[in-house]
C-alpha cells in the first residue's frame, strides 16, 4: 500500500474543516536509551489540553509488535491517527502468517516517509516519535523523527522539552558509566539513567506529570510496565531564586 493510499482520509473526516494546525490535546516529553541488550523508552501519562492536565492516564508508550515499541510526544488525535494505521499492519501481518514481521528500522523509515509526506501537502501530523527495538542480528536500533520529517538514530534521543534537559544527562551516564560505549551500558545503569531523567522533568516542565511507563524491548520480546511513580521533594523549592 503507498503512502498516498494509506494516509487517505477516506472514511475518518466527513467535511473540510481541519484542526491539524492548532493541536488541543497534546503530550510532553519523551525519551529513550540504548543498552547492550536492547532499549528503553520512557513517557509520561499524562495529556494536556492547553496548560490544563486533562487525562493523567493516557498510554503514549506503545507495543507494536514482538520486537518493536513506539512512542510519541505532540498531538494525541494525530497519533491515534497514525496508530490506527499502523496497527492495520501489524494486524494484516499477523493474518499471512509468513514469519515476517516489521522491524524497528521498517517502522522507523515508513514513519519518516509519512511524516515528510504530510509536511509536504502543508499539513502535517503535530508529532514526534521515538522508535525503539531489537534488530533480526540482535542489535539495538533507537530513532526519533520529528514533525517535519527530518528522521536520525543515536544511542539515546529525547523529544519536546526532554531534548533540553533529558540528552546531557543521558549522554553523561553513556559517558560515565559505559565509557562512551552502549556495548558497555547495563540495564540497571539505563534504567536508573531513565528514572532520574523523569523526575528531572517533572520538576521542570510544566507539561510533565509524575507518572509514566516503560517499555523495555529485548531480544526476548516487549514488555511495558505498569504506571512508574517519580519520587520528588519539593522541599528544594525554597532554594529556587524567587521563591515565595
Amino acid at each position: 500500500m503507498s503512502v498516498e493510499a494509506s494516509l487517505s482520509h477516506a472514511g475518518f473526516m466527513s467535511d473540510a474543516r481541519s484542526h491539524t494546525l492548532s493541536p488541543s490535546c497534546s503530550g510532553s516529553s519523551v525519551i529513550g536509551i540504548k543498552f547492550k541488550d536492547g532499549v528503553i523508552i520512557a513517557a509520561d501519562t499524562l495529556v494536556s489540553y492547553g496548560s490544563l492536565a486533562r487525562y493523567t492516564n493516557f498510554d503514549r508508550v506503545l507495543k507494536v509488535n514482538e520486537c518493536t515499541a513506539l512512542a510519541c510526544s505532540g498531538d494525541i488525535a494525530d497519533f491515534q491517527y497514525l496508530v490506527k494505521h499502523i496497527s492495520r499492519q501489524v494486524l494484516t501481518e499477523s493474518l499471512l502468517g509468513d514469519g515476517f514481521t516489521t522491524s524497528p528500522q521498517a517502522l522507523h523509515s515508513w514513519i519518516t516517509r509519512v511524516m515528510y509526506h504530510r509536511r509536504s501537502q502543508f499539513n502535517p501530523l503535530w508529532n514526534s516519535y521515538i522508535v525503539g527495538g531489537v534488530q533480526k542480528d540482535g542489535t539495538p536500533y533507537l530513532g526519533c523523527t520529528n514533525m517535519l520529517g527530518v528522521a536520525f538514530t543515536e544511542d539515546c534521543v529525547a523529544t519536546g522539552f526532554g531534548s533540553y534537559l533529558a540528552l546531557s544527562l543521558l549522554r553523561k551516564v553513556i559517558e560515565t558509566k559505559a565509557d562512551s560505549n552502549i556495548a558497555n551500558l547495563t540495564y540497571d545503569d539505563a534504567l536508573g539513567a531513565l528514572k532520574d531523567t523523569m523526575t528531572v522533568l517533572f520538576y521542570r516542565d510544566g507539561r510533565a506529570f509524575n507518572m509514566y511507563k516503560i517499555a523495555v524491548v529485548t531480544k526476548d520480546g516487549v514488555s511495558v510496565s505498569d504506571n512508574q511513580k517519580a519520587e520528588v521533594n519539593w522541599q528544594i523549592a525554597e532554594t529556587v531564586a524567587g521563591y515565595e
